[in-house]
């Protein structure tokens, strides 16, 4: 019997750098295809939520897609599902970007903007640009707090590359995966249940840390679709 190569979808509603995500889904091995459909996003084994820009705008562009509903659907059914910096916010339930608005609420949460962080007395510059460390978020129940998630191989402390203004503030604190520092700000920089995984950095654009965060996806998707799962 001839089975065919796993494959990801990587989702277009115009707010997105689709293309750095599409070669390191090449890096890291995965077929992958950029798409506006619902359809071919609902078919996938894999499906990525990149993002760049404002999550109101986000939330009403995958509305009038249609695309809001299959993404909901990927996620109940076990499909992974990766949201990448504004797609990590749009997993939450609720955003305060231009007043309170809904997200997609696969994950609780709410996603909120720095409130003036400080460092050695004065005021940190937001949108927050650069090169920032990742920690496992504290987790009593976890004594290997990244054992089978995305991060799995990343070393604590491990700076990924950052551009936001506004973060994630989950409403259940079991899917905290990772913290970040920014000054005086510490903030949920990814998080995880299930078949889903986000996170606030640009993995793409960290380096090795970052593909080998994408050869982790690869090797989730790979493993869903050996056991006939979320297809």
């Amino acid at each position: 019997m001839t089975t065919h190569a796993p494959v990801v979808t990587i989702v277009d509603y115009e707010m997105g750098n689709l293309h750095s995500v599409q070669q390191a889904c090449r890096h890291a091995g995965l077929t992958s295809m950029i798409t506006a459909s619902p359809a071919e996003v609902g078919a996938a084994d894999g499906v990525i939520l990149p993002g760049i820009g404002a999550m109101p705008h986000a939330v009403q562009a995958l509305r009038a897609s249609g695309m809001d509903d299959v993404l909901r659907r990927v996620a109940e059914r076990g499909t992974p599902l990766f949201g990448i910096c504004l797609g990590m916010q749009l997993l939450m339930e609720q955003g305060t970007e231009f007043g309170h608005h809904e997200g997609l609420g696969i994950l609780p949460g709410s996603v909120v903007r720095f409130a003036e962080p400080r460092e050695a007395g004065r005021v940190l510059k937001v949108p927050a640009i650069g090169w920032l460390g990742v920690t496992p978020a504290p987790q009593p129940d976890r004594s290997s707090p990244w054992s089978g998630t995305l991060l799995e191989t990343t070393a604590p402390g491990e700076p990924f590359y950052f551009v936001h203004s506004y973060h994630v503030t989950p409403g259940d604190p079991s899917i905290a995966l990772a913290m970040t520092a920014y000054g005086d700000a510490v903030y949920c920089s990814a998080v995880g249940r299930g078949n889903v995984f986000g996170c606030q950095f640009h993995p793409e654009r960290s380096g090795p840390a970052g593909l080998r965060v994408y050869d982790a996806f690869a090797a989730v998707v790979s493993r869903q679709r050996e056991h006939g799962l979320g297809a």
